[in-house]
C-alpha cells in the first residue's frame, strides 16, 4: 500500500516542487481546493479529499476536512492493533505525512479597512485541526507546517526516512504555529470586546533576530516582535550600515525612540543605559542636535542618538564628530548617508516616527509572572496645571517647564529634570532619594542652571529639593503634588521666589 501525504496550503511557495518529489518517492497526494488546483496544474498526480471522505465539500469550504477518514487516518496510532483494527474495519487509509499552512488571519486583519466578517471567514478550523492531529501523533506522522522545511524532509525521505527526533522537531514547530495563530484571533477578538485585562492573557511574538548575547556575554538572548507591529517600532526598523543590534543597543535605542516620539518639532535625544542625557527642541535638526549634545557632551560620548526629521548633511556633519552607537531617524538625504556611511561600525536605523495608533500595554517580567499595565500616555493636555505658589511662571518659564516635563516621563525614577531654552542641562536618574537626584541634576548643570526650571517624576516628600533648586537658581518647578508636607515645599518656593507647578499627575519609571 502506498503511504499517503496530505497536503492544503495557503501559501503555495515550493508546493509543485514538493508535491512532485514525493510522487517520485511514490507517495499518493490528497489535496483540497486552489492547492489540489495548482498541483494538477504542475502535471501531478492528485486525489480530491472528497475522494476520500467520499463526502462534497460544503458550506463554501467551511467543512472539508473534517472527517473521520482523515482524522482517522491520522490519529490511528500504527503500534496499537485495536486502532489499526478499527480503521481497517472501516476502510480508513492511514496519512503518512501532512504538509497544511493556515488561512491568513493576520494577513487579513492588517488590511486597512478590514470588516469583523472578513477576519471571521480568514479564521482557519480544518487546518489547525489536521495540523494538531498529526503533529499528536508525530510519531507516525509526519508533519510541515512551514514551506522552509520541505526541502530537509525531501532529503532525509531520500535517505530513507525521517527520524523520531526531526518528526518531533516538526510537530514543536506545529504546536508553536497554531498556538501564534490562535493567540492572534483571541487577540482580535479581545481588543473587540474591549477586555483590557482577561482572564488570562495571551500574547505571541515572532522572532526578528538572535542576537549574540544579553545583557552580558554570559547571557543568551533573542529579539521578538508583535504580530502586525504598525508606527514607531524597532521592530520595524531599517538598518543601514553598522555592526548586528545587541540586547543592549536595542533596550537604549527603544528609549530614545520614546522621548523623540514626545515632540512635534524638531528634535534630538541622546541616551546612555536607557536613560535621556540630553534632549533639544528647536527651528531646525541641526539646532536641536546641537542643543541635546550641549546639554551632556560627556555622556553623549557612545550613547544612541534620536532625531524626528530627516538627517541632512550639516546635521550628519555634526553627529559625525563623536562616538556614537546608533543613530535614528524617519530617513536620511544621501548626502548625510555619504558622511555617515564612512563609519563602517555607525549603526543607522530608519524608523516611522508615527506613534501606535490606540493603547498599548506594557509588558515587565517577574519571576514566575508577568506584570500588564497600560503605557504611559499621559501629557500635560490630560491635565488642568494648578500654580501652588504666590508667583505664577512667566510664558518662558511655561515653556521650558512643558519640556522639562516631557523628558523626566522618560527617566528612571527617582528622576529631576532642568531645563530652559529648548534643551535639558542637567538630568538625575534612578536614585534612592529626590534630593540626591536633583544634586545630581543640578551639579551638571553647573553654571547654566540660573534661571532655569526643574521638573520632578513624582512628590516632594519634604522640601530639601526646592532648598537644594533655590540655593542652585532655579525659578520654577513642576511636579505632580500628593505629599502630606506640600506645604512645607510650597512655602519654602515662596521664600525663595520660586513658581511651583503642580500636575497631579505621576510619571514613576521603574
Amino acid at each position: 500500500m502506498k503511504k499517503r501525504a496530505l497536503l492544503s496550503v495557503s501559501d503555495k511557495q515550493g508546493l509543485s516542487q514538493f508535491a512532485k518529489q514525493l510522487h517520485e518517492l511514490d507517495y499518493e497526494l490528497i489535496s483540497t481546493g486552489g492547492t489540489k488546483k495548482a498541483i494538477e496544474e504542475a502535471g501531478i498526480p492528485v486525489l480530491s479529499i472528497s475522494e476520500i471522505t467520499e463526502f462534497p465539500e460544503i458550506m463554501d469550504g467551511r467543512v472539508k476536512t473534517l472527517h473521520p477518514s482523515v482524522h482517522g487516518g491520522l490519529l490511528a496510532k500504527r503500534s496499537n492493533a485495536d486502532h489499526m483494527k478499527q480503521i481497517d474495519e472501516l476502510d480508513i487509509q492511514p496519512i503518512d505525512l501532512v504538509a497544511v499552512n493556515l488561512y491568513p488571519f493576520k494577513n487579513t486583519i492588517a488590511k486597512a479597512g478590514v470588516t469583523e466578517a472578513e477576519a471571521i471567514e480568514n479564521i482557519d478550523i480544518g487546518g489547525p485541526t489536521m495540523l494538531r492531529a498529526a503533529a499528536k501523533s508525530f510519531e507516525d506522522v509526519t508533519v510541515v507546517v512551514d514551506p522552509s522545511d520541505y526541502d530537509t524532509v525531501i532529503e532525509s525521505l531520500q535517505a530513507g526516512d525521517i527520524s523520531y527526533e526531526e518528526r518531533r522537531t516538526l510537530a514543536a514547530k506545529v504546536f508553536r504555529h497554531t498556538a501564534n495563530y490562535d493567540a492572534m484571533i483571541a487577540e482580535y477578538f479581545t481588543e473587540k470586546t474591549e477586555e483590557a485585562y482577561p482572564e488570562t492573557y495571551t500574547v505571541t511574538y515572532e522572532k526578528v533576530q538572535s542576537l549574540r548575547y544579553g545583557e552580558n556575554p554570559h547571557q543568551t538572548a533573542a529579539f521578538y516582535k508583535k504580530a502586525n507591529q504598525s508606527g514607531a517600532s524597532l521592530a520595524n526598523a531599517e538598518q543601514l550600515n553598522g555592526k548586528e543590534l545587541s540586547y543592549n543597543n536595542i533596550q537604549d535605542a527603544n528609549a530614545a525612540l520614546e522621548v523623540v516620539l514626545e515632540f512635534t518639532k524638531p528634535a534630538a535625544v541622546a541616551v546612555k543605559h536607557m536613560n535621556p542625557c540630553g534632549v533639544g527642541v528647536g527651528e531646525t535638526l541641526f539646532d536641536a542636535y546641537t542643543k541635546a549634545y550641549e546639554g551632556d557632551p560627556v555622556s553623549i560620548f557612545g550613547g544612541i542618538v534620536a532625531l524626528n526629521r530627516e538627517v541632512d548633511e550639516e546635521t550628519a556633519a555634526k553627529l559625525k564628530e563623536i562616538f556614537l552607537e546608533i543613530i535614528i531617524a524617519p530617513s536620511f538625504s544621501q548626502e548625510a548617508l555619504d558622511l555617515l556611511t564612512k563609519k563602517k561600525n555607525l549603526r543607522l536605523l530608519t524608523v516611522d516616527m508615527v506613534k501606535p495608533e490606540g493603547q498599548t500595554h506594557k509588558l515587565t517580567s517577574v519571576n514566575g509572572g508577568v506584570l500588564v499595565q497600560d503605557t504611559d500616555e499621559g501629557t500635560l493636555s490630560d491635565v488642568e496645571l494648578e500654580v501652588a505658589t504666590d508667583r505664577e511662571p512667566t510664558e518662558q518659564e511655561k515653556h521650558d517647564l512643558e519640556l522639562a516635563w516631557q523628558v523626566v516621563k522618560h527617566v528612571k525614577s527617582n528622576a529631576i529634570v532642568l531645563a530652559k531654552g529648548d534643551r535639558t542641562l542637567g538630568i538625575g536618574a534612578g536614585q534612592m532619594n529626590r534630593v540626591g537626584a536633583a544634586k545630581i541634576a543640578l551639579e551638571q548643570a553647573g553654571e547654566e542652571v540660573e534661571g532655569s526650571v526643574m521638573a520632578s517624576d513624582a512628590f516632594f516628600p519634604m522640601p530639601d529639593t526646592v532648598e537644594a533648586a533655590a540655593e542652585a537658581g532655579v525659578k520654577a518647578i513642576i511636579q505632580p503634588g500628593g505629599s502630606k508636607r506640600d506645604q512645607d515645599s510650597i512655602d519654602a518656593c515662596n521664600k525663595y521666589g520660586i513658581a511651583m507647578v503642580f500636575t497631579r499627575m505621576r510619571h514613576f519609571k521603574h
